[in-house]
């Protein structure tokens, strides 16, 4: 059990085989239309991917930012120099996968320009997918590029690498803001 349990990919693709076999054993009846197959995996995609991308923004705002102050200097390079990227690495691609797999699905349901455009009866979902669109050029755009000099990825002198960090860590807690109604938006569509 060790074994198994110690390696992360065992423990992903058996998640995966005992994912397919929920869906096909449970929800198999809607799997033999294609189309509505490729929806409901695409529905997962997305929510896995979205769990991913919110977890880990939520790990940043509620446990490493408030908890760097308090851990000693000498331990400090760790998170900056191993963790922080690693979970960099995920919540960046979380987070475009969780707009494609998104737009997948409004483009599959036909919903999407009406959503995007906040027409009647999609205003809702309309909004939870801009407030999602906005986070994830957030992360791509303002966190990433700030937080890769914020954490000596690239070239910064010291006053480039604070102020990186500070606009870091302001359009964090922007997305961590906008995903309160993105989450209500998105679980609460129908």
């Amino acid at each position: 059990m060790d074994r198994f349990f110690g390696n992360l990919h065992a423990v992903l693709a058996a998640g995966l085989v005992l994912a397919v076999i929920v869906m096909l054993g449970l929800n198999g009846q809607n799997f033999e239309d294609g189309i509505a197959a490729g929806n409901a995996i695409m529905r997962w995609l997305h929510t896995f991917f979205g769990v991913l991308w919110i977890g880990l923004l939520y790990y940043f705002n509620f446990v490493q930012m408030p908890t760097m102050p308090k851990i000693p200097a000498e331990l400090k390079p760790a998170v900056g120099k191993h963790i922080a990227p690693a979970a960099l690495f995920w919540f960046r691609w979380a987070a475009l996968l969780t707009v494609v797999f998104g737009l997948g699905i409004a483009f599959h349901a036909k919903y999407a320009i009406p959503a995007l455009s906040l027409q009647a009866p999609y205003q809702l979902i309309g909004v939870g997918m801009w407030l999602g669109l906005i986070m994830a050029f957030n992360v791509w755009f303002l966190i990433w590029p700030n937080q890769k000099k914020a954490l000596g990825l690239v070239e910064a002198d010291e006053a480039a690498k604070a102020k990186a960090a500070r606009t870091a860590m302001i359009f964090s807690r922007t997305n961590t803001l906008l995903s309160i109604p993105m989450l209500y938006a998105m679980v609460n569509f129908s």
